[in-house]
């Protein structure tokens, strides 16, 4: 998240109104519920999951027990199990 100065985008009467609720304080805008970005959707980080994810359920159709995947992957056996149980019903 970025900060702008107030003076630099906004009109004049547009700050003094803004100044009327929050004076000299730094505010949060969200965004418009049109434009927002899903959990992940601007990083890597989903298709790192997926990909991860992918491999779990290999590993488990080739053998590994929810222990050992566990332990490999540093998961909770129960996250291990969702993981498993969601690629199923794909």
């Amino acid at each position: 998240m970025s900060y702008y100065k107030a003076t630099e985008i906004l009109p004049e009467h547009i700050i003094k109104e803004i100044q009327k609720y929050v004076d000299g304080h730094s505010i949060y805008v969200p965004r418009k519920p049109d434009t927002r970005k899903s959990w992940g959707e601007s990083t890597e980080t989903l298709s790192v999951l997926e990909e991860r994810n992918k491999q779990i359920y290999s590993e488990y159709w080739e053998g590994y027990s929810i222990t050992q995947l566990s332990e490999k992957y540093y998961l909770a056996e129960k996250s291990i199990q969702r993981i498993i149980r969601q690629r199923k019903q794909k």
